[in-house]
């Protein structure tokens, strides 16, 4: 244990002597071991002085390479790929409202035309903008449209949106193509993870009830409550709520 000494403090024996010399021994052995390692790192940096200088040339160099990256490729490129879009878009807008020719207006709108794109084309060679990402969603609800499902999942699997309705939509889909093929569980998944996706009136108790009528289809009638009971507890006021009463009763006699 070290001892306070006051200035001008001398030994007054030999045992105490011998301590301060310990003392002053090992404070200049931690001063030399200090300056020993200063020199060294000194040395190292002097040894390797063009090395570092390379290294934060490169640091330099990736840095501005990533601001002129986005100014002069990446927002030309999502300019690019938005203007594409605005093509197969509008032949997926007229499909929505024509009453015959559905699935000639939605290949259109896939495969593109006059050498213009659609929308898989602008998945492709777009990938990794805004407007590309988008491509996928339009294109896994026409194959949905025309009832070519493992093309629906495909692409729609490939979309990944936080908005908050096409977040959900889109998982809502899969649940759709899902449940078309006849693989009700997989449906029932997909139909939990959009009523999860985002909480709102309209999404939410859309997918719930999606998901309870899956769930009776499997006999799974505690979920088939849960999902119910749900509506009825946070979402009353949606059109799945108006008679739920009588989906959670049947849950219960079905148990």
């Amino acid at each position: 244990m070290s001892t306070y000494k006051k200035r001008g403090y001398k030994p007054s024996n030999k045992k105490e002597e011998q301590q301060a010399q310990e003392s002053n021994s090992a404070t200049a052995e931690v001063f030399n071991t200090l300056d020993e390692t200063a020199s060294r790192s000194e040395k190292w940096i002097e040894k390797n002085s063009k090395v570092l200088l390379y290294v934060l040339v490169g640091l330099v160099v990736v840095f501005l390479g990533y601001l002129g990256y986005n100014k002069y490729i990446g927002e030309p490129k999502e300019q690019d790929a938005a203007n594409e879009l605005a093509f197969p878009r509008k032949y997926f807008d007229l499909a929505a409202t024509a009453g015959s020719g559905i699935d000639s207006l939605l290949n259109l709108g896939l495969e593109g035309a006059d050498g213009k794109y659609g929308f898989l084309d602008i998945a492709e060679s777009y990938s990794g903008t805004n407007a590309g990402n988008l491509a996928n969603y339009y294109a896994g609800v026409s194959y949905l449209q025309m009832k070519k499902y493992d093309k629906a999942i495909e692409y729609l699997s490939k979309f990944d949106s936080d908005d908050e309705m096409l977040g959900p939509i889109s998982l809502g889909a899969i649940g759709d193509a899902f449940s078309d093929i006849n693989q009700p569980k997989d449906a029932m998944e997909y139909y939990e993870k959009a009523a999860n996706k985002k909480d709102n009136q309209f999404t939410t108790p859309l997918y719930l009830f999606k998901a309870g009528q899956t769930a009776l289809i499997l006999k799974e009638f505690g979920k088939a409550e849960n999902f119910f009971t749900k509506i009825k507890e946070k979402y009353s006021k949606s059109d799945q709520g108006r008679d739920i009463d009588m989906f959670i009763n049947a849950s219960k006699y079905g148990k």
